[in-house]
């Protein structure tokens, strides 16, 4: 999607929004009293305390989202850094094989080229 049709998205998302936010407030403004722990809040309007407990919804989701991600992002680096040790330790093994290859190729060619002498010890 491209910059300006996201633009228009979200400007389209922020009017139904406000839409619908405009139209509770019109029948949502009966005075309330507010308890939080030792404070009370009196005569607030209902419609605010429907918002407010909205945005209090959407930013406590954010931040166990948030949370999940880092710890996810956490559990990816020691996946990667577990995957780099084996690559590296397929690697060094590859390299052993190799020079046992060309060793016993050596040792093969060595005792085709001396003479097998059946009196030694």
């Amino acid at each position: 999607m491209t910059p300006e049709g996201m633009f228009m998205l979200v400007l389209i998302l922020f009017l139904l929004v406000g839409s619908a936010l405009a139209y509770l407030s019109q029948f949502n403004l009966t005075p309330v009293s507010v308890n939080l722990g030792l404070y009370v809040l009196s005569d607030v309007p209902l419609f605010y305390v429907i918002v407010g407990s909205l945005v209090i919804g959407l930013a406590m989701s954010y931040l166990i989202n948030l949370i999940h991600d880092i710890s996810m992002s956490f559990l990816i680096r020691g996946k990667r850094n577990e995957i780099r040790k084996g690559k590296d330790e397929v690697l060094e093994l590859t390299k052993r094989v190799h020079q046992l290859e060309l060793e016993k190729e050596k040792l093969k060619h060595q005792s085709a080229s001396e003479p097998e002498d059946l009196n030694a010890l």
